[in-house]
Parts: structure tokens; C-alpha cells; sequence
């Protein structure tokens, strides 16, 4: 294992560490609760937005705290959930009180303990919370963490528009009505080159030869769709995108978010080579691409990879994705 770490048992702790060092004119840590917050937090009569999960998915989601996105992430030890306190804390704090929204990856660990961190702090402060599931994954219907399908690319579509309906003031329950229903007009799927390596393991979590790839993987190393010999990248972009359009489906005269995303050890050349190819199979679907994201935002560690994510839009969507938003992860306009 070779890793710019000192102790695998302090990975975590010494990144939010950095993380605060690095960005302390927007965020903050609360070190215990191992929670990253926004500056300003709590905003009053804003909506509060809280997501979290296994660390190793950098910039997912503490990158993404700050104005336009989220109020606070919670970070669980590497690709393992954060516990019910550390989300309970989060929630009671970024509660300006207009409620506060839960965005939660369908992981089984993540949804346990998220519900309940809510039901926590509406026992102990009163705290209005809704939830929203993302579920965008089309590989596989059940993996190793989840009952259902996974939550991967949409999640970091979601956390944008959303934050931007919270900082124009919109209600709880309107805040939750569209994170609805970005999760329903998106679909994702992903691929991997290589595997990643968890500093406590100190092993690969998965064996891949050197000609093979693994089609629909999982961001924690689940297991895919199936096992195939490594393919240029034109082929490897119809394999995601197909499953994708069949799914929803999506049709002639949609437009939408493209999301190329990087595992982690993908450069961002050959990132840009398959956005040139998935853009090239929409075109041919008659589908108008809106909006582009390309770069790692969702990460697997160091895996080798790419997944891509389309989000239905309509005007009101990209006016959301379009409004400011300055984060240590996303930054436009602010």
C-alpha cells in the first residue's frame, strides 16, 4: 500500500483537519462530531441542507459545504456510515427554523442512522426534518451496502439545485418536493479500471487484470453488472449511457445535465475523452445537453474509473444549477 498517510487509524481526523486549514473562509469542524459546516451556519429562516457519509468519496461531501449547497456534512470513518450523533448534532446546529432537509445516499447504514438522527432531534429540539433517498444507480437493483438501487452521481446534482431553492428561501417541504424530484429525472452508472484500496485493509478491495474492466461498479467496490475485456472508450461510453436512456427512459427533445465523473484515478484528459463520446451517443438520441459537469466530485479513493449521470431538465432546474455557489468542491458565480 502506498498512501501519503501517516496512520490509517487517523486518515479521517487529519483530513478534516486539512480540510479546515485549507478552506477556513467557508467552512468549519466541529472535530468531535467529526461534522464540517458552513461558516455562516445556521442561517436563520433558511432551510438547513445536511448530507454525509463513508469518508474516501472526496470532495463528496464536505467539499460541497457552503453557500448554494450544503450547511453541513457528516463524515464517517472510510466507506463507513456516520453514526446517529454525529447527525444529530449537525441537524440540531444548522436548524435556522425553517427545518432542515436530510439527503441521504441509499446505503443501508446511511438510512438507519438517518432516520435515527432525525427522530433525535425532533425528540430533543424540536427540529422539523424531512429526508430524501437518492437512488440513481441503474447497475444493479441490490449490492453488498444497499436494498435497492445505490445513490452515486445524482446525489451531487441534488445537493446543487436543492442548495440553491434553500438560499432563495423556499420551504421545507417545497426544498423536499424538488430534491424528489431531481432524484426521479436522474439515472447514473458507472465503470472501473482498477480497484481502491481502504488505508485500514492495506490491500485492494477487488482484483482486476490488467485487461479487464468491471461494468457497473459500485462506489465502494460492489461488484457490477459484469466483467468484460477492457474496450476503447467509445464502447465503454455506450455501455453506461444505453442502460441509462433505456431506463427512465429518456427520449428525442430532453434536455439534460451530463455528468462525466472521475472515481479518482482517472485524469481529467481521459474524463473529457468520454465526455466527447457520451455527448456524441445524446446527440444521436436527440437529447440537447444543457449543462455540463466534468471532473471527479464522487470518488471511490483511488479507483480508476468514470461513471456518468443525466438529469431531465427542464428551464427552472437550470436556473437553479446556474445560481451561485461557493464551495471547496463547486465554485461559480460567487
Amino acid at each position: 500500500m502506498k498512501k501519503l498517510i501517516n496512520d490509517p487509524a487517523d486518515v479521517v481526523k487529519e483530513a478534516l483537519l486539512g480540510i479546515e486549514a485549507a478552506h477556513a473562509d467557508r467552512v468549519r469542524v466541529d472535530h468531535d462530531n467529526k461534522v464540517i459546516y458552513r461558516l455562516d451556519a445556521p442561517r436563520q429562516g433558511k432551510v438547513g441542507l445536511i448530507s454525509g457519509g463513508g469518508s474516501g468519496h472526496e470532495p463528496m461531501h464536505g467539499g460541497f459545504v457552503g453557500l448554494g449547497m450544503l450547511d453541513a456534512a457528516c463524515a464517517g470513518e472510510v466507506f463507513t456510515s456516520p453514526v446517529p450523533d454525529q447527525m444529530m448534532a449537525a441537524t440540531k446546529e444548522v436548524d435556522g427554523g425553517a427545518g432542515v432537509l436530510h439527503i441521504v445516499k441509499n446505503y443501508t447504514g446511511d438510512v438507519m442512522n438517518f432516520e435515527m438522527a432525525a427522530e433525535l432531534a425532533a425528540a430533543e429540539a424540536g427540529t422539523e426534518v424531512l429526508a430524501v433517498v437518492t437512488d440513481d444507480d441503474v447497475a444493479v437493483q441490490d449490492s453488498l451496502y444497499t436494498a435497492g438501487r445505490r445513490g452515486v452521481g445524482v446525489t451531487v446534482l441534488l445537493e446543487k439545485i436543492v442548495g440553491a431553492a434553500a438560499e432563495e428561501g423556499r420551504s421545507l417541504q417545497e426544498v423536499a418536493d424538488l430534491a424528489k424530484r431531481v432524484n426521479d429525472n436522474g439515472r447514473s452508472m458507472g465503470m472501473a479500471l482498477t480497484s481502491c484500496t481502504v488505508p485500514s485493509a492495506g490491500k485492494p478491495t477487488f482484483d482486476l487484470a490488467d485487461d479487464e474492466m468491471e461494468v457497473g461498479i459500485g462506489i465502494h467496490g460492489e461488484p457490477g453488472r459484469k466483467r468484460l475485456p477492457l474496450a476503447p472508450a467509445k464502447e465503454v461510453a455506450a455501455l453506461l449511457v444505453d442502460p441509462i436512456l433505456g431506463d427512465l427512459p429518456y427520449g428525442q427533445g430532453d434536455s439534460v445535465i451530463a455528468f462525466v465523473n472521475g472515481m479518482g484515478g482517472t485524469p481529467l484528459i481521459e474524463l473529457y475523452v468520454m465526455f466527447n463520446e457520451v455527448r456524441q451517443l445524446l446527440d444521436k438520441a436527440g437529447i440537447t445537453v444543457a449543462r455540463s459537469l466534468v471532473g471527479s466530485y464522487i470518488t471511490s479513493l483511488e479507483m480508476a474509473g468514470c461513471s456518468v449521470t443525466l438529469l431531465k431538465v427542464d428551464d427552472e432546474l437550470v436556473g437553479l444549477w446556474d445560481a451561485p455557489v461557493n464551495t471547496p468542491g463547486l465554485r461559480w458565480g460567487a
